[in-house]
């Protein structure tokens, strides 16, 4: 159950990334093309999942 939510968490936080993208684009008509956002987006995501983790223990351990 734990490392779902941890895969959402990082789905999240990689699809917030790129609405950001996608509206820093809009706003100011330049940017990176799509497949350097995507790969962002996909680092992004693996580290919005580390960090879940992460923060989750340390949450755990306050908690205690």
């Amino acid at each position: 159950m734990r490392r779902r939510r941890r895969a959402l968490d990082g789905l999240l936080a990689a699809l917030a990334f790129l609405v950001l993208a996608q509206g820093y684009r809009l706003a100011t008509g330049e940017g990176p093309g799509l497949v350097p956002l995507l790969a962002v987006a996909a680092v992004v995501g693996v580290a919005g999942a580390a960090l879940a983790g992460v923060f989750e223990a340390v949450l755990r351990k306050r908690r205690v």
